[in-house]
C-alpha cells in the first residue's frame, strides 16, 4: 500500500475542507482515515441504515476512522443512490455506499439499469443466512419431514415469507426445494406484508413453513415460537448450534443475504485498497464485536476480487432461478 507523504496529506486535507466529501483525509502515515461518509439507499431504521451506522460506530470506536457521517438517500429501490454515486464520482472519493443482495435481484429485474459492475467493489462485510422454520407444535421437525409432507400434498404444504413473489424469501424457498429435487415452480408460496403477519399465518396453520432470515429465526426460536428445521449456512452457526444446515440434510444449497460497501466508479486504487484494509482491520477490534453481537450479524468478509467473484456467482444462481420461476 502506498504511503502518503506530508505534502500530499496536506493537499487532501485542504481539499476535504474546501469541497466537503471529495476525497478521504488520512490522519497519519499508516493512512488511518480521518473521515468517512456513508450513503444509505433506504430510510432510517432499515437494514442498510443499521449496517452503515453500526459499521461507522465500530470504525470510529476502534480508532480506525476519525469520524463518520451518514446520508439516507431513498428512491428507486436503491437506484437513486447508485445513480448518485455514478453521476458524482469525481467529488465522492470519500464516500461509500452500503448495499446487499437486492442490488443483484433488482438489477436482474430491471428496477434500475445499473449493476454492481458500475461501482468500485470494496468489501462484503456481514451476512444473514436464511432459514426455514415451522411452528412450535408442528409435526414437522426436519427438512425430510417437510419434503415428505410436500410429496404427499403439495397444495397443503405452502411456504410463506415476508416478501413479494420473486423476492428474497420466495427465492430462498424455491432454491431449497429445487436443491432437494423438487420442482421449484410447484412450490406454493404465500407472501405477507411483514414478518409478523407471516408468523401469525404459520402459527395458525395457514402455511406449513416460513422462509425467513436466520437472525430473525433465532429470535423466534429463542422465544419458543418456532423450530428451525434448516439453515442455508455452509456449517452450523453458533447462535443456534442445534439448527441443522441444509447441506447436513442432503440439500446441497447455501445462501447469504450479504451486506457490504461500494465506492464510486473510477476510485483510485490506493484509496480503494485503504478502505479494504480498514474493513479487514475492523474485524479484530472489540468495538466491532460489540456491534456485531448486538445486531446478530454473521461475519462474512469478501474483499476486492473475492467480493466480485462472490457477486457474480450469486447473480448466476439467482438469475437462473428467477428465469425458471418466470420472473425474468
Amino acid at each position: 500500500m502506498k504511503t502518503l507523504n506530508l505534502g500530499r496529506r496536506a493537499l487532501i486535507a485542504a481539499a476535504v475542507a474546501a469541497f466537503g466529501l471529495g476525497s478521504p483525509a488520512f490522519a497519519n502515515d499508516d493512512q488511518k482515515l480521518d473521515s468517512l461518509h456513508f450513503i444509505i439507499p433506504g430510510g432510517a431504521g432499515g437494514g442498510w441504515d443499521g449496517t452503515a451506522r453500526g459499521t461507522g460506530e465500530a470504525l470510529t470506536e476502534a480508532g480506525l476512522v476519525g469520524s463518520a457521517s451518514y446520508e439516507n438517500m431513498s428512491g428507486g429501490g436503491g437506484g437513486k443512490a447508485i445513480a448518485y454515486m455514478i453521476e458524482n464520482a469525481e467529488s465522492n472519493h470519500g464516500t461509500l455506499m452500503v448495499n446487499s443482495t437486492p442490488i443483484v435481484i433488482r438489477s436482474l429485474t430491471g428496477v434500475f439499469p445499473q449493476s454492481f459492475r458500475d461501482l468500485t467493489l470494496i468489501a462484503g462485510t456481514i451476512g444473514d443466512y436464511a432459514a426455514i422454520v415451522v411452528g412450535k407444535d408442528s409435526p414437522i421437525n426436519t427438512m425430510d419431514d417437510l419434503l415428505a409432507a410436500y410429496d404427499a400434498d403439495p397444495a397443503a404444504t405452502a411456504v410463506g415469507g415476508g416478501s413479494v413473489p420473486g423476492g428474497m424469501d420466495h427465492l430462498v424457498a424455491a432454491m431449497v426445494m429445487e436443491a432437494a429435487g423438487k420442482d421449484a415452480l410447484g412450490v406454493k408460496y404465500i407472501p405477507y406484508d411483514a414478518g409478523g403477519k407471516a408468523m401469525a399465518a404459520l402459527l395458525s396453520g395457514e402455511i406449513a413453513a416460513l422462509s425467513t432470515g436466520f437472525s430473525e429465526a433465532v429470535d423466534l426460536a429463542n422465544a419458543g415460537e418456532v423450530k428451525i428445521i434448516g439453515v442455508t449456512a455452509p456449517e452450523r452457526v453458533d447462535a443456534a448450534p442445534d439448527a441443522m444446515t441444509m447441506i447436513e440434510q442432503g440439500i446441497d444449497t447455501t445462501f447469504i443475504n450479504w451486506r457490504g460497501f461500494f465506492g464510486v466508479p473510477g476510485l483510485p486504487e490506493d484509496i480503494a485498497q485503504t478502505y479494504r484494509d480498514t474493513f479487514a482491520a475492523m474485524y479484530d477490534t472489540e468495538a466491532w464485536e460489540t456491534v456485531r453481537a448486538r445486531n446478530g450479524w454473521v461475519n462474512i468478509h469478501n474483499s476486492g476480487d473475492d467480493f466480485r467473484a462472490f457477486l457474480e456467482e450469486q447473480e448466476k444462481v439467482i438469475g437462473d432461478l428467477m428465469k425458471k420461476l418466470g420472473f425474468l
